[in-house]
């Protein structure tokens, strides 16, 4: 499966199940080191429209082309996926990520956040050889961070499942 039709799958999971909880639902905490659903919602917004600003930074220079990936990212391309561990952060972090303010808001975000790697995806044959670092990871290249942003949303999957039986949803 290429990167367009893995992140319209995702992405429209993503979209589709929000409208399957309330307001309430999407605000409910299981702890204070917890997201909620409309947490992790946000959190997959913000953290996507800053890979996108990565990958215009690919597209717009050729910095960086040397650089290389950590082994830890290695191994996660490789197997498409991130490690299957579980991250428990600080309250005081997670508080910062908003709560959504109503259902119909979330899913406009989401099908804008869609609308927009879709865009920036139809310009991924530019030649480019530009990367920039990731925080933690090491330097991508344009396309490895349209690889990065459909794992990352796969990722975040695990997390609502353990919400969802948090919620008692099926």
């Amino acid at each position: 499966m290429n990167f367009l039709e893995a992140f319209t799958k995702t992405m429209n999971y993503w979209i589709s199940s929000v409208s399957n909880y309330s307001l309430a639902e999407l605000q409910a905490r299981p702890d204070t080191k917890s997201w909620s659903l409309g947490q992790v919602y946000y959190h997959l917004i913000e953290e996507t429209v800053w890979y996108c600003q990565q990958i215009e930074k690919c597209f717009t220079n050729q910095m960086n082309t040397q650089e290389v990936m950590t082994e830890k990212a290695r191994l996660m391309f490789a197997t498409n996926e991130f490690p299957d561990i579980r991250i428990v952060g600080d309250p005081f972090i997670s508080d910062k990520v908003p709560q959504p303010e109503s259902v119909e808001q979330l899913v406009r975000d989401m099908e804008q956040l869609k609308a927009d790697v879709l865009t920036l995806y139809a310009r991924v044959k530019e030649n480019t050889k530009g990367k920039s670092k990731h925080p933690g990871l090491g330097y991508f290249s344009a396309s490895e961070w349209f690889q990065y942003i459909e794992m990352h949303m796969r990722h975040h999957m695990r997390q609502k499942a353990r919400l969802d039986f948090y919620l008692g949803k099926p």
